[in-house]
């Protein structure tokens, strides 16, 4: 029996994937293979021994300390594109929201009941206060074009915008997905120069936290309108605060609300909304379900944050999942580990990213504990797994 923790509430979706004779699923569970999670802070997370792999229910993982996970072989995965769709119709409605005060509107027309000349009247005689301007015609920079910017864009062609997209680590998937008619940027300062309206779709990272900052924002046209669905980090405050005032900043909408941001004029914040739907919950709760058990059972890695994603299929001999370091030689000195205690490899595979990497190692030959920690005593081994 595998035990399986979860750390917020997980959508029926996911739990239900777990077979209950073979699975353990509670919050109370204890010392856990696995772990579920969505939002739940685990920096301070002290991982009991026999902890494997955990799934996050969505994609970010800045709530889950990659680096310590790595170093104590605990696989992290993510679940990139499960609430795409979700996120997506979002930034569209929070494009609409840049554009129409819809909400200052509807605000506004919540305080006319009992108006002397009557509700229609009030209307007719206020409402111009609250125009907008259309999206049709207008440029839209989309600055990331992974699972939800590619939507986005490919979404926004079809509302008749002029839309360039601008991402340094743009996949081959990705990139098939999207529209021909999507115009690729070389550079940011592209998208700033030529866009009447930016939305951010990448993660908060060295590279781009604080990049919407005044000094970016004097690169942009004047009376652009920012959507910022990706993270707070992403948008220095007091500098989108200026520009607000200003004017070269016409709105901001953003799902991340601070204490910055919030009962600004000019800015819309959103309850981090993005992945709330019911569709999006069930399939970043499924999503992530598939990846633990795939991996307990099997050593299959798909969509982790932290390891190479490596699989390979699966006969009736035991496998060994051998988490080690991207050091030389170490295929090499695993295989002669092995025939030095007799056992014959059927198959192996092994895959490296960065810093880790991961073999799986199939045999018929007993694997004793006196193996395992052979093969752990060598250098570069950090967790040998006998499935």
């Amino acid at each position: 029996m595998k035990n399986i923790k979860l750390l917020n509430k997980i959508a029926k979706a996911g739990i239900s994937r777990f077979d209950p004779a073979e699975y353990a699923v509670s919050a109370e569970a204890e010392a856990p293979d696995g772990i579920l999670v969505r939002s739940a802070a685990m920096h301070d997370t002290v991982f009991n021994p026999e902890l494997k792999a955990i799934a996050r229910c969505g994609a970010g993982v800045n709530n889950i300390p990659l680096d310590r996970c790595a170093e104590a072989g605990i696989v992290v995965f993510n679940t990139p594109g499960a609430n795409a769709n979700g996120v997506k119709e979002l930034a569209i409605a929070s494009l609409l929201l840049a554009s129409r005060n819809i909400i200052g509107g509807v605000e506004w027309a919540n305080t006319l009941n009992g108006a002397p000349e009557g509700v229609a009247k009030a209307v007719e005689a206020g409402k111009s206060k609250f125009g907008g301007v259309e999206l049709k015609g207008k440029t839209l920079g989309v600055i990331g074009l992974g699972a939800i910017g590619g939507l986005v864009a490919n979404t926004a062609k079809n509302l008749g915008m002029t839309v360039v997209g601008c991402d340094p680590y743009l996949t081959v998937d990705a990139a098939w997905g999207l529209s021909s008619s999507v115009k690729h940027a070389a550079t940011y300062d592209e998208i700033y120069a030529e866009s009447d309206y930016i939305t951010l779709h990448v993660p908060a990272t060295a590279e781009t936290k604080g990049m919407i900052c005044a000094e970016n924002i004097a690169k942009m046209k004047d009376g652009v309108r920012i959507v910022n669905l990706s993270r707070a980090d992403l948008v220095v405050a007091a500098d989108l605060k200026a520009a607000l005032a200003s004017g070269k900043v016409a709105a901001y909408v953003t799902d991340f609300p601070t204490e910055e941001t919030v009962n600004v004029p000019g800015i819309v914040t959103i309850p981090h909304l993005g992945a709330s739907t019911e569709e999006s919950e069930e399939n970043c709760a499924a999503m992530a379900a598939d990846e633990l058990k795939d991996y307990l059972e099997n050593g299959t890695i798909r969509n982790s944050v932290n390891y190479p994603a490596v699989d390979m299929p699966r006969t009736d001999a035991g496998r060994l999942v051998i988490l080690h370091k991207n050091i030389p030689n170490m295929i090499s000195h695993i295989s002669s580990t092995l025939a030095e205690r007799s056992i014959n490899i059927e198959n192996l595979a092994d895959r490296s990213r960065g810093e880790y990497a991961v073999g799986l190692v199939d045999t018929y030959a007993e694997i004793t504990p006196e193996i395992v920690a052979g093969i752990e005593s060598m250098e570069g081994i950090i967790r040998v797994i006998v499935l």
